[in-house]
């Protein structure tokens, strides 16, 4: 059923208006009730204040006393009092003889008469106040004695209505009630303009819809697996979710700290501190592979930054697995366009009748490969090992490089623990001999030697290539993420396999260095604690080039 308009609720900057007008109204109706009882009472006093100076005055008044002492008292002291009555704005003066008979009063039908009030106190010689209702209705009223060498000879009694009391503090409350009204007005309309821009600030949604907002909005926050890290104007972080903390590896409380003061990766760091935007740029953590977005907001001035983390980690391991099957197959291709040659070849030297050079052909080339493979297999019986360095072998052939593993390496099938998962061997040994057929190819005598085998409790991977080395002022750099000799071929660019090796490698509590090799180039060797694998004595060291070669035509 559809609400009534009337019934909805308001706007969040609607209930401020009406609360705020309701607020100025309460309060200018409490100060104009705190006013109008003020002053009543100040009024009272006053009007009590303006009778006793009257009384006094009428009674110190040497022309009271001679009239007082003459036949007709009435005659002289009535026109007396109608003029001061006058002249002083009160309402009435009366004077009357010590036992309360009028002598004066503003209606000549009560001249004779008994006041109506109280006297003893100024018989006895006592000026006083008090509120009393006579012949005039209510009225604030003074009585003071009339004084003839110490002996009382008459009364005065002065007096204010109360209802012109009432009508003078009705008239300041009045003003006062004008006055606020145009405050109120004022305010109103202030708060007009206001309740506007804060409309148009949310959007026109009432304090229920911002508050539903809000709880998506922190659910939707910390739902979500990607990573999200607000950051304000001096890179401070503003709000991290669930999904940015995980990934950035990060504890406590970081919200308020700087990006700097975080212990990221440096190169992730630069980028977190950067004003430019970065779009999909691939950065490593301690145990990590993510992808960057950050974008700055601003708004005539710089802001903050807005910073999105995705998780490629296990991406990155599969496409490094499905580029060495990818390698592999296309050796496979390769090889099958070879078989069919020598196919070719044997069945020409039938039709020629040379069945016997066709036999003894075709045996050798299988006695070479089957020799070939025996030789790796005995050096590297690990399966992962053996299956990686065959395709391996067989993509450096396509690309000119011989792939040779030395006959020290020695690494018996079921020695590798589980703590080493074949994806992370994939990863550190796929990623050396990538790179170091890069170094090799197109030198002399492009050769990549692979050393595998195990020595203590650790497992020793070591790739040498015939390249060009690597400058020892560059031992450490050659494993930040980005570095490298050759231009940046894709959205991630180059220098990213090296980076992910020493990754990998300090995630085992393993060791990486590089050093020069034995006959020129470089050396990568990766050293990876074995906590399950007994100590393994490796083979004799022999000459690399006595070691089984391996080659696309071979497989």
């Amino acid at each position: 059923m559809r609400v009534p308009r009337l019934w909805r609720p308001r706007s969040l900057a609607g209930q401020l208006f009406g609360m705020q007008a309701v607020l100025i109204a309460v309060l200018v109706a409490g100060y104009a009730l705190f006013t109008y009882v003020s002053d009543r009472s100040q009024a009272q006093e006053a009007a009590g204040r303006q009778a006793t100076a009257v009384a006094r005055s009428v009674a110190d008044a040497p022309s009271v006393r001679q009239a007082i002492g003459s036949a007709e008292p009435t005659a002289r002291l009535q026109p007396y009092a109608l003029r001061v009555q006058h002249d002083t704005g009160v309402d009435f003066v009366t004077i009357m003889n010590p036992q309360g008979i009028r002598w004066t009063h503003p209606d000549k039908k009560q001249i004779g008469k008994r006041f109506l009030g109280n006297i003893s106190r100024a018989q006895n010689g006592e000026t006083f106040t008090e509120t009393y209702t006579g012949t005039l209705g209510p009225s604030v009223r003074a009585v003071t004695p009339i004084k003839d060498g110490g002996h009382v000879i008459g009364l005065v009694s002065a007096g204010i209505k109360v209802e012109a009391i009432t009508a003078r503090v009705q008239d300041q409350v009045t003003a006062l009630i004008e006055v606020a009204g145009g405050a109120l007005v004022l305010g109103a309309i202030g708060t007009y303009v206001i309740n506007g821009r804060l409309r148009r600030s949310t959007h026109g949604m009432n304090a229920t819809e911002l508050s539903r907002m809000h709880d998506y909005h922190q659910a939707a926050l910390h739902a979500v697996r990607e990573g999200l890290l607000m950051l304000d104007g001096q890179f401070r972080v503003a709000l991290i979710n669930d999904g940015g903390r995980e990934l950035l590896g990060v504890t406590g409380e970081v919200v308020g700290r700087s990006v700097a003061d975080l212990g990221l990766p440096a190169p992730l760091t630069g980028v977190l501190l950067s004003s430019e935007p970065r779009m999909d740029e691939v950065h490593l953590t301690a145990t990590r592979v993510l992808v960057v977005n950050t974008s700055p907001v601003s708004g005539g001035e710089r802001r903050g930054t807005v910073v999105t983390l995705r998780d490629v980690t296990e991406l990155q391991s599969l496409m490094g697995e499905l580029n060495s099957e990818r390698g592999f197959t296309q050796a496979l291709r390769s090889q099958a366009h070879e078989a069919a040659n020598r196919l070719h070849t044997v069945v020409s030297l039938i039709e020629l009748g040379r069945a016997d050079e066709a036999v003894e052909f075709a045996t050798a080339e299988l006695e070479l490969a089957q020799a070939l493979t025996d030789q790796m297999v005995a050096a590297v019986s690990e399966p992962v090992l053996a299956a990686l360095l065959l395709g391996k072998a067989a993509q450096a052939n396509e690309r000119g490089v011989e792939l040779v593993v030395s006959e020290e390496s020695s690494i018996d099938d079921g020695l590798l623990p589980p703590s080493l998962p074949a994806r992370d061997l994939v990863t550190i040994l796929g990623n050396l001999i990538d790179n170091a057929v890069d170094a090799a190819q197109g030198s002399v005598g492009a050769r990549v030697t692979v050393t595998a085998y195990t020595e203590g409790a650790e497992l020793v991977l070591r790739v040498s290539d015939s390249g060009a080395g690597v400058d020892p002022a560059h031992a450490e750099a050659v494993f930040e993420r980005g570095w490298s000799t050759k231009p940046a071929t894709g959205p991630g660019g180059r220098g990213l396999g090296l980076a992910l090796v020493r990754q990998t490698v300090r995630r085992h509590e393993g060791t990486l260095t590089v050093s020069e090799a034995a006959g020129g180039g470089a050396e990568f060797a990766a050293r990876v604690p074995l906590p399950t694998v007994g100590a393994a004595a490796p083979a004799e060291p022999t000459s690399p080039e006595t070691g089984a070669v391996l080659s696309g035509g071979d497989v």
